[in-house]
């Protein structure tokens, strides 16, 4: 990769070749994104689903640098009456760090009463934010009353997610867990700074 190695950007290639799943074109891709910039903190998931009787796969790589959060992704896919062969599409995206409005970070831990400081967890679902993708969902809204038959209008929420990765200590392993942790403190870290 041309980026200014750092630690964490030679850690980010050994998790990309780890994933085993297409790791040129996946360091490719993610290099093409970065254009030169060092890699601060990174988190790799790779993920298979099944779609009918086939297995798919796909890759998601973040990297944050010092002005930017890179999001990259790799799918594969049967061929189909585009392309008589299997092949895989790829994207990435590079959000100004000024543009992250949010971060949350959700754990899910095993037997929470005898929980201490440092204990695992069994899974994190990273949601970031930037204002890129947003999502209204309505309903009917109600008075309370059940013998009415006005009309309310709608109710709803508006939600700001425009990505969401979930790693788990058992798909994934707790390293990945542990590697998901500390990327979403490096991604807080910085946009706390930035306020």
């Amino acid at each position: 990769m041309s980026e200014q190695v750092t630690a964490a950007g030679r850690g980010m290639r050994a998790a990309i070749e780890h994933a085993g799943y297409y790791p040129e074109l996946v360091s490719d891709t993610v290099e093409g994104a970065l254009v030169g910039e060092p890699v601060e903190s990174w988190l790799v998931h790779h993920e298979a689903t099944f779609d009918r009787d086939e297995l798919r796969r796909h890759v998601t790589v973040l990297a944050l640098t010092p002005t930017r959060l890179v999001v990259t992704h790799t799918d594969d896919h049967p061929p189909d009456d585009s392309c008589p062969v299997p092949y895989a599409t790829t994207s990435a995206e590079a959000v100004a760090l000024t543009a992250v409005g949010t971060v949350v970070v959700s754990r899910t831990l095993a037997e929470p009463a005898g929980h201490r400081h440092g204990d695992a967890v069994r899974e994190v679902v990273l949601t970031v934010g930037w204002g890129g993708v947003a999502r209204i969902d309505l309903e009917p809204a109600t008075c309370g009353d059940p013998d009415c038959e006005a009309d309310h209008g709608f109710t709803g929420t508006a939600a700001s997610d425009d990505l969401s990765v979930r790693v788990s200590a058992e798909g994934d392993g707790e390293e990945a867990v542990s590697q998901a942790l500390e990327f979403a403190r490096a991604l807080s870290s910085v946009t706390a700074r930035r306020r």
